[in-house]
Protein backbone atom coordinates (compact mmCIF):
# COMPACT_ATOMS: atom_id res chain seq x y z
CA UNK A 1 0.00 0.00 0.00
CA UNK A 2 2.87 2.37 0.83
CA UNK A 3 4.58 1.59 -2.46
CA UNK A 4 1.33 2.20 -4.30
CA UNK A 5 1.02 5.61 -2.69
CA UNK A 6 4.56 6.50 -3.82
CA UNK A 7 3.81 5.42 -7.39
CA UNK A 8 0.53 7.37 -7.42
CA UNK A 9 2.37 10.51 -6.34
CA UNK A 10 5.16 9.91 -8.82
CA UNK A 11 3.16 11.60 -11.60
CA UNK A 12 2.79 14.76 -9.54
CA UNK A 13 6.52 14.77 -8.87
CA UNK A 14 7.28 14.52 -12.59
CA UNK A 15 4.89 17.36 -13.37
CA UNK A 16 6.46 19.63 -10.76
CA UNK A 17 9.92 18.69 -12.02
CA UNK A 18 8.94 19.65 -15.57
CA UNK A 19 7.60 23.01 -14.35
CA UNK A 20 10.85 23.70 -12.49
CA UNK A 21 12.94 22.81 -15.54
CA UNK A 22 10.90 25.11 -17.76
CA UNK A 23 10.76 27.99 -15.32
CA UNK A 24 7.01 27.63 -14.89
CA UNK A 25 6.35 28.84 -18.42
CA UNK A 26 5.59 25.59 -20.22
CA UNK A 27 2.79 23.14 -19.94
CA UNK A 28 4.08 19.95 -18.27
CA UNK A 29 3.56 16.55 -19.78
CA UNK A 30 0.70 14.42 -18.50
CA UNK A 31 1.69 11.49 -16.28
CA UNK A 32 -1.76 10.37 -15.20
CA UNK A 33 -1.06 6.63 -15.65
CA UNK A 34 1.06 6.58 -12.52
CA UNK A 35 -2.13 7.30 -10.57
CA UNK A 36 -3.73 4.11 -11.91
CA UNK A 37 -0.66 1.95 -11.27
CA UNK A 38 -0.41 3.31 -7.75
CA UNK A 39 -4.12 2.83 -7.12
CA UNK A 40 -3.89 -0.77 -8.35
CA UNK A 41 -1.10 -1.46 -5.85
CA UNK A 42 -3.03 0.18 -3.01
CA UNK A 43 -6.14 -1.86 -3.81
CA UNK A 44 -4.01 -5.02 -3.96
CA UNK A 45 -2.58 -4.13 -0.54
CA UNK A 46 -6.05 -3.60 0.92
CA UNK A 47 -7.27 -6.94 -0.44
CA UNK A 48 -4.19 -8.74 0.90
CA UNK A 49 -4.75 -7.22 4.34
CA UNK A 50 -8.39 -8.32 4.39
CA UNK A 51 -7.56 -11.83 3.17
CA UNK A 52 -4.69 -12.12 5.66
CA UNK A 53 -6.97 -11.00 8.51
CA UNK A 54 -9.67 -13.50 7.49
CA UNK A 55 -7.19 -16.38 7.22
CA UNK A 56 -5.57 -15.45 10.54
CA UNK A 57 -8.96 -15.40 12.26
CA UNK A 58 -9.82 -18.80 10.71
CA UNK A 59 -6.59 -20.38 11.92
CA UNK A 60 -6.97 -18.99 15.46
CA UNK A 61 -10.56 -20.20 15.67
CA UNK A 62 -9.64 -23.74 14.56
CA UNK A 63 -6.70 -23.87 16.99
CA UNK A 64 -8.94 -22.67 19.83
CA UNK A 65 -11.36 -25.46 18.97
CA UNK A 66 -8.54 -28.01 19.16
CA UNK A 67 -8.55 -28.72 15.45
CA UNK A 68 -5.63 -28.68 13.06
CA UNK A 69 -4.84 -25.55 11.08
CA UNK A 70 -6.29 -25.67 7.58
CA UNK A 71 -4.03 -26.52 4.66
CA UNK A 72 -4.05 -23.71 2.13
CA UNK A 73 -3.39 -24.10 -1.55
CA UNK A 74 -0.78 -21.77 -3.10
CA UNK A 75 -3.26 -20.48 -5.66
CA UNK A 76 -3.83 -17.11 -3.98
CA UNK A 77 -0.14 -16.50 -3.37
CA UNK A 78 0.73 -17.36 -6.97
CA UNK A 79 -2.09 -15.17 -8.31
CA UNK A 80 -0.87 -12.27 -6.18
CA UNK A 81 2.70 -12.68 -7.40
CA UNK A 82 1.54 -12.82 -11.02
CA UNK A 83 -0.56 -9.68 -10.53
CA UNK A 84 2.32 -7.78 -8.97
CA UNK A 85 4.65 -8.94 -11.74
CA UNK A 86 2.23 -7.66 -14.39
CA UNK A 87 1.91 -4.34 -12.62
CA UNK A 88 5.72 -4.13 -12.42
CA UNK A 89 6.08 -4.86 -16.13
CA UNK A 90 3.45 -2.25 -16.90
CA UNK A 91 5.27 0.32 -14.77
CA UNK A 92 8.57 -0.44 -16.50
CA UNK A 93 7.00 0.03 -19.93
CA UNK A 94 5.31 3.21 -18.76
CA UNK A 95 8.51 4.73 -17.36
CA UNK A 96 10.37 3.97 -20.60
CA UNK A 97 7.58 5.65 -22.58
CA UNK A 98 7.76 8.69 -20.27
CA UNK A 99 11.50 8.94 -20.88
CA UNK A 100 11.06 8.72 -24.65
CA UNK A 101 8.24 11.27 -24.65
CA UNK A 102 10.46 13.61 -22.65
CA UNK A 103 13.15 13.30 -25.30
CA UNK A 104 10.57 13.91 -28.03
CA UNK A 105 9.31 16.98 -26.20
CA UNK A 106 12.82 18.39 -25.96
CA UNK A 107 13.38 17.62 -29.63
CA UNK A 108 10.19 19.42 -30.59
CA UNK A 109 11.21 22.36 -28.45
CA UNK A 110 14.57 22.56 -30.21
CA UNK A 111 12.85 22.29 -33.61
CA UNK A 112 10.49 25.12 -32.75
CA UNK A 113 13.40 27.22 -31.56
CA UNK A 114 15.30 26.53 -34.76
CA UNK A 115 12.30 27.49 -36.87
CA UNK A 116 11.73 30.64 -34.84
CA UNK A 117 15.36 31.73 -35.02
CA UNK A 118 15.55 30.95 -38.70
CA UNK A 119 17.90 28.02 -38.17
CA UNK A 120 20.78 30.23 -37.07
CA UNK A 121 23.71 28.11 -35.91
CA UNK A 122 24.76 28.72 -32.32
CA UNK A 123 21.69 30.83 -31.55
CA UNK A 124 20.67 30.71 -27.92
CA UNK A 125 17.33 32.01 -26.59
CA UNK A 126 16.87 33.84 -23.32
CA UNK A 127 13.90 33.74 -20.97
CA UNK A 128 12.92 37.19 -22.33
CA UNK A 129 12.50 36.00 -25.91
CA UNK A 130 15.81 37.38 -27.17
CA UNK A 131 17.82 35.11 -29.48
CA UNK A 132 21.57 35.72 -29.46
CA UNK A 133 24.28 34.25 -31.69
CA UNK A 134 27.95 34.94 -32.20
CA UNK A 135 29.04 36.61 -35.42
CA UNK A 136 32.15 35.65 -37.36
CA UNK A 137 32.69 39.27 -38.32
CA UNK A 138 33.24 42.64 -36.69
CA UNK A 139 30.30 44.89 -35.83
CA UNK A 140 30.74 47.06 -38.93
CA UNK A 141 31.19 44.05 -41.22
CA UNK A 142 28.14 42.35 -39.72
CA UNK A 143 26.06 45.50 -40.24
CA UNK A 144 27.11 45.74 -43.88
CA UNK A 145 26.33 42.06 -44.46
CA UNK A 146 22.91 42.54 -42.89
CA UNK A 147 22.16 45.60 -45.04
CA UNK A 148 23.12 43.68 -48.19
CA UNK A 149 20.90 40.73 -47.21
CA UNK A 150 17.98 43.09 -46.57
CA UNK A 151 18.49 44.93 -49.85
CA UNK A 152 18.57 41.64 -51.75
CA UNK A 153 15.09 40.84 -50.41
CA UNK A 154 13.73 44.33 -50.98
CA UNK A 155 13.42 45.07 -47.26
CA UNK A 156 13.76 48.70 -46.24
CA UNK A 157 16.44 49.75 -43.72
CA UNK A 158 14.82 52.61 -41.80
CA UNK A 159 17.80 53.45 -39.62
CA UNK A 160 21.10 52.27 -38.20
CA UNK A 161 21.47 53.57 -34.65
CA UNK A 162 25.15 53.82 -33.68
CA UNK A 163 24.91 53.72 -29.88
CA UNK A 164 28.67 53.61 -29.37
CA UNK A 165 29.15 56.48 -31.81
CA UNK A 166 26.61 58.63 -29.97
CA UNK A 167 28.31 57.79 -26.68
CA UNK A 168 31.66 58.97 -28.10
CA UNK A 169 30.10 62.32 -29.01
CA UNK A 170 29.46 63.04 -25.33
CA UNK A 171 32.87 61.85 -24.20
CA UNK A 172 31.83 58.35 -23.13
CA UNK A 173 33.32 55.09 -24.33
CA UNK A 174 31.51 51.83 -24.99
CA UNK A 175 32.15 48.78 -27.19
CA UNK A 176 30.90 49.04 -30.76
CA UNK A 177 27.11 48.73 -30.62
CA UNK A 178 24.73 49.27 -33.52
CA UNK A 179 21.00 48.69 -33.89
CA UNK A 180 19.62 48.06 -37.38
CA UNK A 181 15.92 48.91 -37.79
CA UNK A 182 14.22 47.46 -40.86
CA UNK A 183 10.94 46.13 -42.15
CA UNK A 184 8.34 45.87 -44.87
CA UNK A 185 4.85 47.38 -44.74
CA UNK A 186 3.60 44.37 -46.66
CA UNK A 187 4.68 42.06 -43.84
CA UNK A 188 4.14 44.32 -40.85
CA UNK A 189 0.74 45.86 -41.65
CA UNK A 190 -1.27 42.59 -41.30
CA UNK A 191 0.35 42.08 -37.89
CA UNK A 192 -0.62 45.55 -36.69
CA UNK A 193 -4.16 45.13 -37.99
CA UNK A 194 -4.49 41.84 -36.09
CA UNK A 195 -2.80 43.14 -32.92
CA UNK A 196 -2.24 46.92 -32.84
CA UNK A 197 0.12 46.69 -29.86
CA UNK A 198 2.72 44.92 -31.99
CA UNK A 199 3.50 48.33 -33.52
CA UNK A 200 5.63 49.02 -30.45
CA UNK A 201 8.01 46.24 -31.58
CA UNK A 202 7.87 47.07 -35.28
CA UNK A 203 9.82 47.74 -37.43
CA UNK A 204 12.01 44.76 -36.69
CA UNK A 205 15.36 45.30 -35.03
CA UNK A 206 18.66 43.45 -34.92
CA UNK A 207 21.29 44.47 -32.38
CA UNK A 208 24.93 43.92 -33.33
CA UNK A 209 27.34 44.57 -30.47
CA UNK A 210 30.87 43.85 -29.35
CA UNK A 211 31.54 42.45 -25.89
CA UNK A 212 34.44 43.23 -23.55
CA UNK A 213 36.50 40.41 -25.08
CA UNK A 214 36.09 41.79 -28.60
CA UNK A 215 33.61 39.17 -29.85
CA UNK A 216 30.61 40.29 -31.91
CA UNK A 217 27.11 39.18 -30.97
CA UNK A 218 23.85 39.44 -32.91
CA UNK A 219 20.56 39.63 -30.99
CA UNK A 220 16.88 39.97 -31.93
CA UNK A 221 13.40 39.27 -30.59
CA UNK A 222 12.15 35.86 -31.69
CA UNK A 223 8.99 35.80 -33.80
CA UNK A 224 7.33 33.36 -31.39
CA UNK A 225 8.04 35.66 -28.45
CA UNK A 226 6.42 38.59 -30.27
CA UNK A 227 3.38 36.44 -31.06
CA UNK A 228 2.99 35.45 -27.42
CA UNK A 229 3.53 39.02 -26.27
CA UNK A 230 0.96 40.60 -28.57
CA UNK A 231 -1.35 37.70 -29.36
CA UNK A 232 -1.56 37.91 -33.14
CA UNK A 233 -2.62 34.74 -35.03
CA UNK A 234 -0.03 32.02 -35.43
CA UNK A 235 -0.39 32.04 -39.21
CA UNK A 236 1.13 35.54 -39.24
CA UNK A 237 4.34 34.46 -37.51
CA UNK A 238 5.89 33.84 -40.91
CA UNK A 239 5.67 37.57 -41.68
CA UNK A 240 8.48 38.27 -39.20
CA UNK A 241 10.14 34.87 -38.72
CA UNK A 242 12.56 35.82 -41.49
CA UNK A 243 14.41 37.97 -38.93
CA UNK A 244 16.38 34.86 -37.99
CA UNK A 245 17.52 34.33 -41.58
CA UNK A 246 18.72 37.92 -41.80
CA UNK A 247 20.62 37.58 -38.52
CA UNK A 248 22.25 34.42 -39.84
CA UNK A 249 23.24 36.16 -43.07
CA UNK A 250 24.86 38.95 -41.05
CA UNK A 251 26.99 36.74 -38.85
CA UNK A 252 27.48 33.34 -40.47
Amino acid sequence: MGFGFVVARFGLFLQQFQIMQRGGAAEPYSYGLSLWFGTALIVAGVIMNLVAAWRHATIIRRLNEGREAPVHRPTLAIATCVFLALVGIGMAIYLVSVRESGKTGEGNKETIMEMTSGGQAGARPSAKGIVTAKSKYSVDESVERLKKALAAKGVTVFAVVDHSGEAAKVGMKMPATKLVIFGSPKGGTPLMLAAPSVAIDLPLKILIAEDAAGATWISYNSAEYLRERHGFPEELVGNIAVVGKFAEAAGA
